[in-house]
């Protein structure tokens, strides 16, 4: 089987065990190469994750997974929260971090901090102080959240 192809399956299987304890999978990673494979599995819900649900979560994975035969050798299972500051990379993270701040580095130095309001096929909308801003993805270099706590309050 194809790592793209494992990937997806390893998705499926994954999806309903993650809803089916009230969170959201923001990202998945396969890294198959080294002397140890590893799958990280990144979950997220409202107000955040704590390592109780990472620990349910991973050991329900990893019965769902041992049994469904997607990785026939040995691997490490790796469940987290996306942290604070996560690099955003699929369109599944971008439609995830919708609503949430992020500061985006443009190709030329540039760079545009605020909240992503949409994720549309070829652009990103960021609002900043009040107004929107209209930023093409092949003008992106890289997205990533901020991190944001309740103590500290920002204007957007």
């Amino acid at each position: 089987m194809q790592d793209d192809e494992r990937v997806t399956r390893i998705e499926e299987a994954v999806e309903p065990v993650v809803r089916g304890h009230g969170l959201e999978l923001v990202d998945l990673d396969w890294r198959p190469r080294g002397p140890r494979a590893v799958l990280r599995v990144y979950v997220d819900k409202p107000g955040g994750v704590a390592i109780a649900d990472c620990e349910r979560v991973s050991r329900e994975l990893g019965d769902v997974l041992d049994v469904a035969g997607l990785i026939p050798d040995a691997y490490d299972l790796e469940v987290s929260s996306p942290g604070l500051d996560r690099q955003l990379r699929t369109e599944r993270e971008y439609r995830w971090a919708t609503g949430k701040r992020v500061r985006c580095w443009l190709h030329g130095g540039r760079d545009v901090q605020g909240r992503l309001v949409e994720v549309g096929g070829d652009r990103f909308v960021i609002e900043r102080d009040g107004e929107r801003v209209d930023v093409s993805r092949g003008d992106v270099g890289k997205i990533r959240l901020e991190a944001e706590v309740p103590w500290q309050k920002r204007s957007l």
